[in-house]
């Protein structure tokens, strides 16, 4: 295999494991329970050391070599997953299956991506903030058909800042809308992401989401949190005691960890409830005294604003960040998502 090819492939390893090294280092414990859900931290360091032991058998010439036959294995099949170690003509066929499905997706995110709109969802009142820290950032939302016609919403952020975040972005917005149609599970879609992202040479980060349906005949939301913020679902009692839930992470951020598992969630919705989708830049805004906004404050907001239209309640929690932060420029990407439920409940 040529030289070229390893070089590329060294350089992004290590640009990765920096990535994921500095995040580990930096980030306070909070948001590192958040983005890691339930999964526990050691596997976060399994990833870091599935990372070094591909670079140290770049350097030894030994990555790539197929365990049956001893060649290198098809280069883009490397690129894909840097610890491939089978060439292709000895996969299985469900192997192959599963290869091609993904070298698939991998052209089709290559793609121009699609015009984003905010779609009509029977009983929900949607609107929509988002604005990047820079020219460019790395927040993401969208909305979805799935196979069973059910309404997906997604909200993402990818770690980091600037083009390359907005890039990776860019991969992730073509990836959902490849395999959202494909299937009535988030959950599914969350596992095949991230076995596409997980071992690629060219994504060199970590990205939080949040995926779900909305089945509008039933009120039922599904959903799988990726190591997003947790979402923000208010429901509101006819008798009072309104209450605030918060939808935690059901596995780690895609491409955080080696082993990679996600459970599923169900909240079934009624009229008046509202569910606030975000990404940090609200919760981590910050004001002169480097006090962050939090989620404590986002709550408060939200229950006392609840009788508020969509689009008036973005506007409010807009306000009142600008507020908090007298006024400063946002140090990140920024995005908010209101669903209100106007259908029966």
């Amino acid at each position: 295999m040529e030289t070229s090819v390893f070089d590329r492939i060294r350089v992004n390893l290590l640009a990765k494991r920096h990535s994921l090294a500095e995040w580990l280092r930096s980030t306070p414990a909070r948001t590192r329970q958040i983005r890691l859900g339930p999964t526990a931290e050691p596997a976060l360091r399994a990833h870091l050391n599935k990372l070094d032991t591909a670079i140290a058998e770049i350097e030894e010439g030994t990555l790539g070599r197929c365990q049956v036959c001893h060649e290198y294995v098809d280069p883009e099949l490397l690129e894909m997953d840097y610890t491939a170690s089978v060439c292709l003509d000895h996969f299985s066929d469900d192997e192959r299956r599963l290869l091609e499905a993904d070298l698939e997706l991998a052209q089709k995110v290559q793609k121009a991506l699609l015009p984003q709109h905010a779609p009509t969802i029977p009983g929900l009142e949607l609107a929509i903030f988002s604005r990047p820290a820079q020219i460019v950032g790395g927040d993401y939302f969208d909305f979805f058909h799935f196979a069973d016609d059910s309404h997906g919403l997604a909200i993402a952020d990818v770690a980091g800042h600037g083009m390359s975040a907005s890039l990776l972005m860019a991969s992730l917005q073509t990836a959902l809308r490849t395999l959202v149609p494909t299937t009535d599970s988030p959950v599914e879609v969350l596992q095949h992401l991230n076995r596409f992202f997980v071992h690629n040479v060219h994504f060199t980060t970590f990205v939080t989401l949040f995926l779900a349906c909305f089945d509008p005949a039933t009120q039922t939301l599904t959903y799988g949190n990726a190591g997003h913020n947790p979402p923000l679902l208010y429901c509101r009692q006819e008798n009072g005691g309104d209450s605030i839930n918060w939808l935690q992470p059901t596995g780690a951020a895609i491409g955080l960890v080696e082993e990679f598992k996600i459970g599923t969630e169900t909240a079934t919705l009624a009229h008046g409830d509202i569910l606030l989708l975000y990404t940090d830049g609200v919760t981590e805004a910050m004001n002169a005294g480097e006090d962050q906004f939090g989620r404590e404050r986002l709550a408060a907001l939200v229950h006392q604003a609840a009788e508020l239209p969509a689009k008036e309640l973005v506007q409010a929690i807009r306000q009142e960040v600008q507020a908090f932060t007298e006024g400063e420029a946002l140090a990140d990407d920024t995005t908010i998502v209101v669903a209100k439920v106007n259908g029966a409940g």
